[in-house]
């Protein structure tokens, strides 16, 4: 079994441009805790900020009242009673002791030799214990330290063994090792000093963090330091969700993480920290579980023959087959079983053209716009309009929020509303809102995310492609609305989702 410690509140949050608010602490550290079942998390650095102390108050609280609070850490300094006293004073009981790991660090930040250092250290460990806290050590710079000065890790080690550390944590702290390397280094340390537990704490320089996890346990190291999406300074940290994957199926490892609950928590760290998940991150990127190539729709269809041990289902995920100019006959066929929609042969070739004419032009096509394809090739007509938008105004001004007025037809009667929103589109939506809610008695989906592009390519003339994603009843809906005008086209595409939707409900 490998420990994850989880340092997204603390190492994570040293992106830049990343900082968290309180309360957004305290919800991301309930989700590590409590959905993905971390072991330990590492909250904060003592002595940072008044809004720190705040939030790990916040953390300890609620970790106290639910049995947790052994499993929520803070980064402490060589300062032999503020650190200590500042982890008291937030309710926290366990400090991260950040030691110097390198003789390079030792002598050139703190100015000082290696036995001054080791009695500083121990004054600051021995007054945690006075005061109750455990201690984990930091060796700061441990890489460098086993590169370029091993006798001074080895001579700290030796006096750090005599002292009441619970872990001692071996960070890579500027990304520069590569998996051989690290893998004799932690073998030096789990062979000469047996009765230590060891963490690794890995960053990504070189794009070798979850390389060098793998060398890491392989060596002998029993706990892994992670963060969700990789956040951490410079290039960041090891990805939580990549460091399960690839600790289950490479290594055979067990972890306790929740797996199912990768996905949500990923979002929800994304959407606090404001940076952006790529959509080719292994795991929790969009597009990773989606089949662009058709021979890979036809290998799956047949046979499962384009899937790995990386199954959606794991991450409460499922595959996904893209439509565009790749598309072949097989991912057209997947879209429109899952739609329920049975074509010819002849039919589903002529709709396979025309979905990869719309790629060529960049147009995204969605699952959701299969019914309207094939009714347009097949001359079918336009599917028929349940909800029919008749007439709306938006109007804004310096100082005010924007206000619309909405004329609506549902299923033949016509429904009025108007509403303020915080922007053109926002009012639009609330108006609509306001006609399901409270003239028809109905639920609205509500709006996930929203994406605005170019389809032609980059012209400032061309038409505005609006994607949005709706959750109705936890189930994902995407539409797209295409128009010169970007409010436009968002109200396109509501209108379309309204359809869908009364589509469903009269199947």
């Amino acid at each position: 079994m490998i420990e994850i410690m989880d340092t997204t509140l603390r190492d994570g949050e040293q992106t830049s441009g990343v900082s968290f608010m309180p309360h957004e602490k305290l919800m991301i550290a309930r989700a590590l805790l409590q959905d993905l079942n971390v072991d330990r998390i590492e909250v904060a650095s003592a002595r940072v900020s008044e809004g720190e102390m705040e939030a790990v108050k916040n953390i300890s609280r609620w970790a106290s009242q639910n049995g947790k609070l052994d499993r929520v850490e803070v980064l402490g300094f060589v300062d032999e009673t503020k650190s200590v006293d500042w982890i008291v004073e937030s309710g926290c009981q366990c400090m991260n002791l950040l030691c110097k790991g390198s003789r390079k660090h030792c002598e050139g930040q703190l100015h000082k030799t290696l036995e001054e250092h080791a009695v500083d250290i121990r004054r600051t460990i021995d007054y945690a214990k006075s005061k109750g806290v455990s201690v984990n050590v930091y060796l700061e710079d441990w890489s460098n330290g086993m590169k370029d000065s091993p006798d001074y890790v080895f001579a700290l080690m030796d006096k750090l063994s005599e002292m009441p550390i619970e872990r001692i944590m071996l960070p890579d702290t500027l990304g520069i090792l590569n998996p051989i390397e690290l893998s004799g280094f932690m073998k030096q340390m789990v062979e000469r000093y047996p009765s230590c537990r060891f963490d690794f704490h890995a960053h990504n320089d070189y794009d070798l963090a979850i390389s060098n996890v793998l060398a890491a346990v392989t060596a002998g190291c029993q706990g892994i330091h992670t963060s969700v999406n990789g956040l951490g300074e410079r290039a960041g940290n090891a990805p939580l969700a990549s460091v399960q994957a690839v600790l289950k199926d490479h290594l055979h490892v067990l972890t306790h993480i929740d797996e199912s609950r990768l996905g949500e928590v990923s979002h929800l760290v994304e959407s606090y920290s404001g940076i952006a998940i790529p959509p080719n991150k292994p795991i929790t990127g969009e597009s990773v579980f989606t089949q662009v190539a058709g021979v890979h729709a036809d290998g799956d269809n047949k046979a499962g023959l384009y899937q790995n041990a990386l199954l959606p289902e794991r991450f409460g995920r499922k595959r996904e087959y893209a439509l565009g100019k790749n598309s072949g006959k097989a991912n057209i066929l997947k879209n429109l079983e899952e739609l329920g929609l049975e074509l010819s042969p002849e039919q589903t070739k002529r709709v396979t053209e025309r979905i990869i004419e719309l790629g060529d032009k960049k147009e995204l096509v969605t699952q959701e716009d299969l019914p309207y394809i094939v009714s347009d090739v097949l001359k079918h007509g336009a599917p028929e309009e349940h909800v029919k938008l008749l007439s709306y105004v938006v109007t804004t001004a310096y100082g005010l929020k924007p206000l619309a007025s909405v004329r609506l037809e549902v299923n033949g009667e016509t429904y009025e509303e108007s509403a303020k929103g915080d922007g053109q589109f926002d009012a639009f939506v609330r108006a609509i809102r306001h006609i399901y809610k409270n003239r028809l008695g109905r639920d609205f989906p509500w709006l996930t995310n929203y994406t605005v592009s170019i389809p032609p390519g980059g012209r400032t003339d061309a038409l505005v492609q609006t994607v949005i994603t709706w959750n109705w009843n936890d189930r994902i809906l995407r539409t797209r609305g295409l128009d010169a005008d970007q409010t436009e086209a968002a109200i396109k595409s509501t209108i379309k989702m309204l359809n869908l939707l009364e589509d469903e409900s009269k199947g």
